[in-house]
């Protein structure tokens, strides 16, 4: 498959995986008494994390979807303060903290994605010399 091809791909589900964040994320924290029992044990920093970032994934792939030269560096900076979170999260977890199994998922596929995303932007993005 063509790269830029695939930066567009990815570009959009970032959209969609953005949109889809700012929703749910904010659902679970300002959805009231039955919003919160839906999410169960949730972490809160991991929450408020997630509903953040759905903003930032929105913002990213606009510039990925545009070609913006910073979409690269949001994109592995985005890659990044995840596995930071993911991190934080281990240690909740090791703790004995509370917490619900789904956000290992989440995290590991949130992290893996744009782990991804930031490859393909680096190659494709890459200033021209």
């Amino acid at each position: 498959m063509n790269p830029s091809r695939l930066l567009r791909i990815l570009a959009a589900v970032a959209i969609v995986f953005g949109v889809l964040t700012v929703f749910s994320g904010g659902r679970a924290l300002f959805g009231g008494t039955e919003a919160r029992a839906a999410v169960g044990k949730a972490v809160d920093f991991v929450l408020w994390f997630n509903f953040l970032a759905g903003f930032a994934y929105v913002l990213s792939g606009v510039g990925l979807w545009r070609g913006r030269r910073w979409a690269d560096r949001a994109a592995s900076l985005l890659a990044l303060v995840t596995a930071l979170v993911a991190g934080a999260f281990a240690v909740h977890v090791a703790a004995g903290g509370a917490y619900e199994t789904r956000t290992v998922g989440a995290l590991a596929l949130r992290l893996l994605f744009w782990g991804l995303v930031a490859v393909v932007a680096l190659r494709v993005l890459k200033p021209s010399r």
